[in-house]
């Protein structure tokens, strides 16, 4: 059985948050199990996101986050800031191509234009 991939993100107010991120990734919740929200995505072959409630706060910079792939980066970002996103500074420097946030709990994940992809890669 090959293994595939879920994204969990630990937060405070499962349903709250589950609303952003449906939001910014275009999912559906389909499901609230015990301390989980699920979002389901709309486009085939996109993992699942778990929402998983937790009692105890944030309190260092996440090692694993993820990244929001975009041609548009900064419409992006200002979609997001909309939605309760803001930008972060995690010593990224000036004129990079992407752009740290947080969402409203404060979990870390970038807004890109992402790494080539298979078709795209240069040699």
């Amino acid at each position: 059985m090959q293994a595939n991939l879920d994204i969990v993100i630990d937060c405070n107010d499962a349903r709250s948050l589950g609303r952003f991120w449906a939001a910014a990734l275009n999912y559906r919740f389909v499901a609230r199990h015990e301390q989980y929200v699920v979002l389901m995505p709309t486009i085939a072959g996109h993992p699942p996101v778990l929402l998983q409630q937790l009692p105890e706060p944030k309190t260092v910079k996440t090692r694993v986050h993820i990244d929001l792939r975009t041609s548009d980066v900064l419409g992006e970002v200002q979609r997001l800031e909309a939605l309760g996103a803001t930008r972060i500074d995690v010593g990224q420097g000036e004129g990079r191509e992407w752009v740290p946030m947080a969402d409203p709990e404060g979990n870390e994940f970038c807004v890109c234009s992402g790494v080539p992809l298979p078709g795209e890669l240069i040699e």
